[in-house]
């Protein structure tokens, strides 16, 4: 007869077999993350990109209907990472700025445990190659790893911390050391095959410990750069146009299941011109851009048809979850950046394919990245793991919607380890996220309610109703903006019900403002990209915590050196050391300069500590950022010795709109003089 103690046990054992289809063991998880992908880009979703291993995948698994991102690439990735909401990992926004709050610091805090972490801790191998984006850019510039991949779970890591870059001359990351890119880099074809080579190493030498890999594409995210062979396959089909392409992708939709036969595709966007008005030398144009587009998709879907062929030659493709998602909706950002104008998919252009083929990608919803309508936050989601899905399910779509966030649940519940109260001293926030492993035996996992906040941009999905406001970048949020949607009814959004249910849309926003109130993101901040970026270029690393993060350092004929001194030299652990070595020609053949944006008006001083091995000066200015030639709003001498001294500068008016530097030049000194500077501030007088 079998004791209490013994039921439980094989309870347990039995329930095992269950969420595993007989898995002798716990699975590995390889998570493939696209970057601004659409939802209808890739074959499975309706595309006509070529993307037979994804669809591969998706007829040997599971896909969704419908799974929400946070509509853009760095909240997504910090949602991914953790399960938690985008503003409680500290990645509110982006990682251009630390906006002065903990929900908005630009960086993945401590409250907060990646999935790597975790799977780390229950004995998982963990890798990642591709994209990064969760460290502040100052402190990318400045070296200041601790919340690098390495630093946050992971055994291996290969690829760019920061964001978008040129795919043939990014600057690549190996674990924590940056090296350029060698002749004949593609960066997708890079992170693919380093996915493959660390499937390789890790089963020849550990063939029974199972493993974690997130695998961060930047495609098709801009520059549209790609490889001619796979640009030529695409260079004649986009000349049927947008117009054409999006209904096909919307019959193929309706077609496979993915919406209900009366399913409303949404209007053309108001901005984007009928394919038939545009000239020929126009559409060669634009059907160039979505060529290359569509190559950059081809080129990561043939990468993660090697990465599944190493896991078969591993014997490990069966009891491997693969999932794979996009960071967010279709992009419709103007990008022209590059030296050629050409549209080609070479090294020296930096282009986009722009809102008219975005608009094609969002198929069959309105808007896209950035916003929170089905555009900005609708993914594709596949889920392929043989030993794992019920094989009845295969080639299925899962109805309900799930979030990004559950990621992390669902990694948990197959690495049988509870989520952490504390890790590493800190007090971490409590999971939000829900597993899907309820999705993967054909039964419901009653997902319950998401919330959004990006830009003003905000959401709630609360079962078959979803509400939702667009605010314009820029503007002040409007709660008159709300809207309201039968999700079930009206997945492409076209029915605004909000006359018809106030009552409905007044508790759901009651019910955003408490959980916004909750996560931080409260007030909202409203202010353009630029904006928040060059404001916060204001706020100096002028105490060197991010090391030289920021600041420019102008070294001419080497005259000397500046480096960061770490044994508290003056008021904080960490101060800028200058060493003289030889005599300097001029002033400004060794200094430090800081970057920025001010408006006509602003009044401004600055303040700095310093100290010197003996009796030094050096020259403090604020000019425009061409350099040292041209009006200066400060040329000031600042006197400093080995007691330490103070200083602030007289006040200064910008005199008109523009970019301007805040320079110390040291170029005077003697050889051998060294001067420690810290506490460097600009601060704001008042403006006129």
């Amino acid at each position: 007869m079998l004791t209490l103690r013994k039921t439980k046990a094989l309870l347990f054992f039995l329930l095992g077999l269950a969420l595993t289809g007989q898995a002798q063991q716990r699975p590995n998880i390889v998570l493939i993350l696209a970057d601004d992908l659409g939802f209808s880009d890739i074959g499975s979703y309706g595309g006509e990109v070529q993307t037979p291993n994804l669809d591969k995948l998706a007829s040997g698994g599971v896909r969704y209907k419908q799974f929400y991102n946070a509509a853009r690439c760095c909240p997504t990735r910090a949602s991914l990472m953790t399960g938690l909401y985008p503003h409680q990992a500290g990645m509110g926004w982006m990682a251009a700025a630390d906006l002065g709050t903990p929900a908005y610091q630009g960086t993945l805090n401590k409250e907060s445990v990646t999935i790597a972490e975790v799977l780390k801790q229950a004995g998982y191998g963990t890798y990642m190659t591709g994209k990064w984006h969760l460290t502040n850019e100052r402190k990318i510039n400045g070296g200041v790893s601790d919340s690098w991949p390495k630093q946050r779970g992971f055994d291996q890591y290969f690829g760019i911390v920061p964001g978008g870059s040129n795919y043939f001359t990014p600057q690549n990351y190996s674990n924590d050391k940056r090296y350029p890119a060698p002749k004949d880099f593609y960066l997708t074809n890079a992170i693919s095959d380093t996915s493959v080579k660390y499937i390789d190493q890790h089963f020849t030498a550990n063939p029974q410990k199972p493993m974690f890999m997130y695998v961060a594409y930047t495609a098709p995210h801009w520059p549209l750069h790609a490889l001619q062979k796979e640009i030529d396959k695409y260079k004649n089909q986009y000349q049927a146009g947008w117009d054409k392409l999006r209904q096909e992708r919307f019959e193929k939709q309706k077609k496979m299941g993915l919406l209900a036969q009366n399913t409303p595709l949404s209007p053309r966007d108001k901005k984007v011109e009928a394919w038939g008005t545009l000239s020929e030398a126009q559409k060669n144009e634009m059907a160039m851009r979505m060529a290359i587009y569509a190559a950059q998709i081809d080129i990561m879907d043939q990468g993660i048809g090697r990465i599944m062929q190493k896991l078969k030659e591993k014997n490990q493709l069966d009891n491997t979850l693969i999932l794979f998602l996009s960071d967010n909706g279709a992009c419709a950002e103007f990008i022209n950046s590059g030296k050629s104008k050409e549209v080609n998919g070479k090294e020296d252009t930096f282009e986009s394919y722009r809102i008219q083929w975005a608009n094609l990608s969002s198929t069959p919803f309105k808007e896209y990245k950035h916003y929170t309508y089905e555009g900005g936050i609708a993914s594709p989601l596949i889920a392929h793991w043989p030993k794992g899905i019920d094989p009845k399910l295969n080639n299925s779509l899962v109805k309900e919607y799930g979030h990004v966030s559950d990621i992390m649940a669902t990694c948990l519940e197959l690495a049988k380890i509870a989520y952490p109260q504390t890790y590493q001293g800190h007090k971490i926030t409590p999971l939000e996220g829900k597993s899907l492993v309820p999705h993967f035996r054909g039964q419901p996992n009653n997902r319950g309610t998401v919330y959004w906040e990006h830009e003003a941009n905000i959401a709630v999905r609360d079962g078959k109703w979803k509400l939702v406001a667009k605010t314009e970048e820029g503007d002040a949020f409007n709660s008159k903006s709300l809207e309201l949607y039968d999700m079930d009814a009206d997945p492409s959004e076209m029915n605004n019900l909000a006359a018809k249910y106030p009552e409905r849309v007044n508790t759901m926003f009651a019910n955003w403002e408490k959980w916004a109130g909750k996560i931080g993101a409260l007030p909202m901040d409203t202010r353009k990209y630029n904006v928040r970026a060059e404001d916060f270029k204001k706020n100096i690393n002028g105490s060197f915590d991010d090391l030289l993060g920021g600041w420019n350092v102008r070294e001419v004929n080497k005259v000397g050196s500046i480096e960061i001194d770490n044994t508290g030299q003056l008021t904080g652990k960490n101060s800028a050391k200058v060493s003289m070595q030889k005599p300097g020609d001029r002033p400004n053949s060794l200094g430090l300069v800081w970057n920025l944006k001010a408006d006509k008006g602003e009044q401004y001083m600055v303040k700095l500590t310093s100290k010197a091995s003996k009796d030094a000066t050096f020259l403090l200015r604020f000019e425009p950022a061409k350099g040292g030639d041209g009006s200066k709003m400060l040329d000031q001498q600042i006197s400093t010795s080995a007691k330490g001294a103070k200083a602030s500068s007289k006040t200064f008016t910008i005199p008109e709109d523009g970019n301007y530097q805040l320079a110390l030049y040291f170029g005077n000194l003697a050889p051998g003089d060294e001067v420690w500077v810290d506490d460097v501030e600009l601060v704001p007088v008042k403006k006129i």
